[in-house]
């Protein structure tokens, strides 16, 4: 009897660890969906702005390929967004380069055409990730801006919404650039329209100042890994958990971290399912 019990007890904790393990390594990763958001900021627009916000798309990293980059494009333009917001790393590269030199290495060019197909009243705007500039930040920025998106990095734009005048401000990548906040809120000067700062890494949010309304950031993909009673035991951030993810409000400052598409270091996801996140700014 008691043989019989470890049996089963052991092929019960077999077929949980099986399960687990095809959620974490393949049916999590490989999904898509698109997660809806409210955000009311202390000063609120006369009407509400939509924004989609496209992060982390790691393209070439497993189960993201040219394929499931078709599938984000279709569902954000089915999201009929005001205006949408790419934070960066739209390629899966090493800081030393040496992944692009690999057979069926998706090139940016190949990425920013699909992205070309994307749709949005206000335009389509962006800001460069770690692993953009690692393989080539000329090269990125060349292709996204040849196929219609805007980068901002480290400059302003201003927009006249249907919510009324808003600046779209954006900063280079925390890690790898200058990430001058000054310079990109320079062009602002004393217009009281409010701002929406655009950024990859969250890390850059204790250098923005009260004057910006929102500031959205990718990067640390919520952690990829969200465990029962335990959390995200990794978050590729020097605050820890404090920038994990989702809408965070400090000193009266707002933040929204989305958790990007794709995966990096490990093709793992974990109760953190690869998001296109749709924003109403209210």
């Amino acid at each position: 009897m008691k043989r019989r019990i470890a049996f089963w007890t052991l092929t019960a904790a077999a077929v949980a660890l099986l399960a687990l393990g095809l959620r974490a390594f393949w049916l999590e990763p490989a999904s898509l969906t698109v997660v809806s958001e409210r955000i009311q900021l202390p000063k609120p627009l006369p009407k509400p702005l939509k924004i989609a916000v496209l992060t982390d798309l790691h393209i070439g990293s497993p189960f993201n390929g040219m394929d499931k980059l078709r599938d984000v494009v279709a569902r954000t333009n089915a999201a009929q967004a005001d205006v949408i917001c790419i934070l960066g790393d739209l390629l899966s590269n090493g800081p030393n380069g040496a992944r692009s030199e690999r057979p069926g290495f998706i090139t940016p060019e190949q990425v920013s055409a699909e992205l070309a197909h994307l749709r949005a009243p206000l335009g389509v705007f962006g800001v460069l990730g770690n692993h953009d500039n690692w393989l080539d930040h000329d090269r990125v920025a060349s292709a996204m801006e040849t196929n219609g998106v805007r980068l901002l990095e480290d400059k302003a734009q201003r927009l006249d919404t249907p919510a009324g005048s808003i600046w779209l401000a954006g900063v280079s990548d925390y890690w790898t650039r200058s990430h001058d906040v000054a310079a990109a809120l320079a062009a602002v000067g004393t217009d009281t329209a409010p701002i929406i700062l655009i950024t990859h890494n969250p890390d850059l949010f204790p250098e923005v100042p009260n004057r910006v309304a929102l500031t959205l950031a990718g990067h640390t993909h919520g952690g990829q890994v969200r465990l029962p009673f335990i959390g995200t035991p990794i978050v590729p951030s020097r605050f820890g958990v404090r920038f994990t993810a989702g809408h965070i409000v400090e000193g009266g400052r707002h933040l929204f971290v989305a958790t990007g598409i794709g995966t990096s270091i490990l093709p793992v996801r974990f109760r953190v399912p690869p998001a296109i996140a749709v924003l109403t700014i209210e």
